[in-house]
C-alpha cells in the first residue's frame, strides 16, 4: 500500500469514528504513520480528503454490489442482491462506512461543504436500484411503480436501516434482513 492509500484509508478510519469536525489532519497523519506535510501534499486540504475519502468508499462499495447484482436471474432478485450486498458491504467495513454516512449528500454533519462531486456518486447508486426496478418491471417480477420516486425511497430506506445500525443506541436483531425482506416484498409484482 502506498502512503497515499494509507493516509486515505486513515482518513477513512479517522472520519467514520470522529466525524469530520472532530478529525483534523495530524490524526489521520498519525494513522497512517506518515509525516503530517503529506496529507496536505496528496490531498490539499480537509474538505479534500473528506470528499476523498468518502468518493473511494463509494467507488469500492459500487463496484462490489454491480458485481453481486448480476447474479440475479430477474430485475426483482437483481434488486434484492443489490441490497443485501449494500448491507454486507457496511458490515465489511464497519472501521471506514461511517465516513460514507457522514460525507453524503444527505447528511447535516458540516452543511457548507459543496457535496456536488460526492452527490454524483451517490446518484450512480440509485441509478443502479432504477436499472433493477425498470427491469423487473419489464421482465414482471416488480410491479409497476413510479421509478423516480421508488427508486429514492429504495434508497432511503437501505440508508436509514444502516443509518440505524450505525449511528443510533437501538439495536435491532435482524434489522438488515428484514429492511431486505420489506424492499422485495414491497415491490415484488403478486
Amino acid at each position: 500500500m502506498t502512503k497515499k492509500e494509507k493516509i486515505l484509508l486513515a482518513a477513512q478510519e479517522q472520519f467514520g469514528e470522529h466525524g469530520y469536525t472532530a478529525t483534523t489532519l495530524k490524526m489521520v497523519a498519525d494513522h497512517a504513520g506518515v509525516a503530517s506535510g503529506l496529507v496536505s501534499h496528496y490531498y490539499g486540504n480537509k474538505d479534500n480528503l473528506f470528499l476523498e475519502a468518502g468518493g473511494d468508499l463509494i467507488d469500492q462499495m459500487l463496484g462490489v454490489l454491480t458485481d453481486k447484482a448480476k447474479e440475479g436471474r430477474n430485475g426483482l432478485e437483481a434488486l434484492a442482491i443489490f441490497v443485501q450486498a449494500y448491507f454486507d458491504f457496511t458490515e465489511s467495513h464497519r472501521a471506514t462506512f461511517p465516513t460514507l454516512l457522514r460525507s453524503s449528500p444527505f447528511s447535516d454533519e458540516y452543511p457548507h461543504l459543496d457535496r456536488t462531486h460526492i452527490a454524483a456518486k451517490f446518484k450512480r447508486l440509485i441509478d443502479r436500484i432504477e436499472e433493477y426496478i425498470s427491469q423487473g418491471i419489464e421482465d414482471g417480477s416488480i410491479q409497476n411503480v413510479p421509478l423516480p420516486q421508488t427508486c429514492y425511497l429504495v434508497y432511503g430506506h437501505i440508508v436509514g436501516a444502516v443509518r440505524t445500525e450505525f449511528l443510533t443506541p437501538f439495536k435491532i436483531d435482524n434489522l438488515f434482513k428484514e429492511a431486505c425482506q420489506f424492499v422485495t416484498r414491497s415491490l415484488a409484482r403478486t
